[in-house]
């Protein structure tokens, strides 16, 4: 990583810090002092206070923020059954049966028809159940148009939103942040918002969380400081617009899209308080952490985010990414070696190549790896780097990323059946010798 490699803020003001308490106001005096509900609160703004956690959460769980907006979200005519055709789906995901078989998939193409943010989600499995708080869902989207009065809301979970192929510029409640390829962004539950395109096109990944929220991993003997160093979270300043148009709200409840339309833009928060607020991270600021000895480590040192479980070290997700890294281990195979895990892996490729394939695993595509399937290396990988010259040398120019979880990922009918799945996935790792034992 290079100093010319990391972006600034542009084009909006934002926070810095990880979890924070903020305090923020689009408007000077909007935000009230020494209290968070005052009998009148200035400019007669209506408060309400948007908890993502239960209230007798632990202090260092609990997450909570006090918005005052123009009016009270309360106030809106009854949500019916959402009226466009949608390929989003939720857990229990028992469209069909979970397969044994390692998927691999092409991009998914940008569509020919308008299509915004949340009519161009399409999952591609999951696990867990909506109803209990617990497991995710994985979700591509490619849209050609912005959101236009309409925003949306997700109440099943968190959404964790990482961007391959165009900028997305996120309008929310409690604030405007822009996240370019190479960032990611996450919209806490329940937070409004509106995705414009500032390319014209977008593409990328979603992970909606729907168990306890993304924290930072424990760092353990690493220390005080590296991976994902929380001074690089920046959260958006208050802004708010006061426009009087008749605005479409979609949300995400229990599995199914609902929408109801305001007379106003729900995006009125003028003042706000709290450590509940959307934030974005760039990965070129990752700290990464490698051997200087021998052996690859495990991935898991290259975590940046994690939604814990009630099983400590066993995460419901973890966010982990295989950035650009010096490699300089003597005596040791430096790829990603083979590898059976308890864990399920949902990959996916930002930009340029994943080091232990040499081929087929392109930008904007993905793959999926289960409990105990066999994976590693393709065998023209494997072949380079038992013959290489392990001499220090840079990967750059790549970004590849997981979303792995404790729980099996279950592919979507449209997964499973899609023309994009790769029917020869499992012919990387054919024609492999077999080992010569001494006689």
């Amino acid at each position: 990583m290079t100093q010319d490699s990391i972006r600034d803020n542009a084009p909006f003001d934002m926070m810095s810090g990880f979890g924070n308490s903020f305090a923020t106001e689009a408007v000077p005096g909007a935000l009230p002092v020494g209290r968070n509900s005052p009998q009148k609160v200035p400019f007669g703004l209506y408060a309400e206070q948007l908890s993502g956690s239960a209230f007798t959460a632990p202090r260092n769980e609990n997450r909570r923020s006090w918005l005052y907006r123009l009016r009270p979200t309360a106030s809106h005519a009854p949500f019916t059954a959402y009226g466009r055709a949608s390929l989003l789906r939720s857990g229990p995901f028992d469209e069909v049966p979970p397969t044994p078989n390692r998927l691999r998939w092409d991009p998914l193409p940008l569509p020919d028809a308008p299509t915004d943010f949340v009519d161009g989600l399409v999952s591609y499995g999951g696990n867990g159940d909506v109803g209990t708080n617990n497991g995710i869902a994985i979700h591509l989207y490619a849209a050609n148009q912005p959101m236009a009065a309409r925003v949306f809301y997700n109440a099943d979970g968190e959404l964790l939103l990482v961007p391959q192929l165009g900028r997305l510029r996120l309008e929310t409640e409690l604030g405007r942040l822009e996240v370019a390829p190479g960032e990611i962004a996450v919209v806490p539950r329940g937070v409004r918002f509106r995705v414009l395109l500032p390319d014209g096109t977008a593409r990328g990944y979603v992970c909606e969380n729907y168990g306890a929220p993304f924290n930072l991993p424990d760092l353990g003997p690493i220390g005080a400081n590296g991976l994902a160093n929380p001074r690089d979270f920046l959260t958006p300043v208050a802004w708010f617009e006061d426009v009087d148009e008749a605005t479409e709200v979609v949300q995400k409840f229990q599995g199914r899209l609902w929408a109801t339309t305001l007379d106003h833009s729900p995006l009125d928060v003028v003042a706000w308080h709290g450590n509940l607020a959307p934030y974005k991270y760039d990965l070129a600021r990752f700290n990464t952490i490698n051997t200087v000895s021998y052996d690859h480590p495990d991935p898991s040192i290259f975590t940046v985010l994690t939604a814990p479980s009630e099983i400590a070290g066993t995460a419901n997700c973890d966010f982990v990414i295989f950035p650009p890294r010096w490699m300089v281990a003597e005596d040791t195979f430096r790829p990603p070696w083979f590898h059976r895990n308890v864990m399920n892996e949902f990959m996916g490729l930002i930009h340029g190549q994943y080091d232990a394939k040499a081929g087929g695993f392109a930008p904007g595509g993905a793959s999926l790896h289960n409990c105990m399937s066999g994976h590693g290396p393709d065998r023209t990988s494997y072949e380079r780097a038992v013959a290489a010259d392990l001499k220090p040398h840079k990967i750059e120019n790549t970004m590849a990323f997981m979303f792995e979880s404790r729980w099996v990922i279950r592919p979507t009918r449209f997964a499973t059946e899609t023309p994009l799945m790769q029917l020869d996935y499992d012919d990387c790792w054919a024609g492999f010798t077999k080992a010569e034992l001494p006689r």
